[in-house]
């Protein structure tokens, strides 16, 4: 009878040379090896999809892969919420979901100064206008504010900067909403890679555009209608009014709290908002607003 250690021996050796083959393919090869064959799932999207100007992907930050899903989904505006925590800007929704791993730097700055790179200074391909960076403090607005300063300051090759009321636009323009305190050390600095997000009654007052270029309200506490039925003629008057205030002092116009559920009421909203020339949709749903934007402008 034949020793059958030989045949053991060949067998745990191509085992090993068939596992050793496994590990030396890339983990993104493997992946493609896995992926369906044609035409059992839907056709690829476009690499480099038309940018979007008026899409803005509210709490962008929660999607599977923060800024790079709405970058391939054609949206020109992201939107970041920042703690404070121990010198580190976190990214995250509420105070129980901070991970240090996630900051403003490793999930935005860095990867939109390597796409600016990597496009030869634009975010999108040959889109020649700045992609919106709104940055939602969420700690205390001033110290906060000095410290995101010092994180952009080391990405102003790509901002859009403000120096003695003189704005040069660069490819990402960074924009601090939420806790108000953050305006007493911007309007104090003579050079700023960040602008400041004003409210409704910002409109019509001394401050200029190179300080506050977007007005951003939420949509509640100024209209009643949330789709369903007719717009209110006085509503829609409204709306119109405000939007053309603010695009005559050169300054964008936002509105959150939108019906962002899929459905005739959402879409009756965006209707009206595309209408009016509001600047910024806001959205959660990426894939439905690029569904209708691409429809409503094609």
């Amino acid at each position: 009878m034949a020793d059958p250690a030989p045949t053991r021996r060949r067998a745990v050796t191509t085992l090993a040379a068939a596992l050793a083959g496994v590990a030396a393919v890339p983990m993104y090869a493997q992946a493609a090896e896995r992926a369906p064959t044609a035409g059992k799932h839907p056709p690829k999207r476009p690499r480099h999809p038309r940018p979007l100007s008026h899409a803005h992907a509210h709490n962008d930050y929660e999607h599977r892969r923060p800024l790079l899903d709405a970058l391939s989904h054609g949206f020109t505006s992201v939107e970041a919420d920042i703690y404070l925590v121990d010198g580190q800007l976190l990214v995250a929704h509420d105070p129980v979901d901070l991970d240090p791993t996630r900051t403003l730097e490793s999930l935005y700055l860095a990867p939109l100064m390597a796409r600016v790179r990597a496009n030869h200074g634009t975010v999108h391909p040959g889109y020649r206008r700045p992609v919106q960076l709104l940055v939602d403090i969420k700690t205390e607005g001033a110290a906060t504010y000095l410290e995101l300063h010092r994180h952009l300051r080391r990405y102003q090759w790509m901002l859009s900067t403000c120096a003695q009321g003189r704005v040069r636009l660069g490819a990402v323009t960074a924009v601090v909403s939420g806790d108000r305190a953050a305006r007493v050390p911007m309007e104090a600095q003579r050079v700023r890679y960040a602008s400041y997000d004003g409210r409704l009654e910002d409109l019509g007052t001394d401050a200029p555009a190179s300080f506050i270029p977007l007005i951003s309200s939420n949509w509640t506490q100024s209209f009643s209608w949330l789709g369903v039925g007719a717009f209110p003629v006085a509503e829609r008057t409204r709306l119109h009014a405000v939007v053309s205030a603010a695009h005559a002092r050169r300054q964008r116009v936002r509105f959150w709290a939108t019906p962002d559920l899929p459905g005739s009421a959402r879409e009756a909203v965006w209707t009206e908002l595309l209408a009016a020339a509001v600047d910024h949709i806001n959205t959660d749903d990426l894939a439905g607003l690029e569904r209708f934007l691409r429809t409503h402008r094609a």
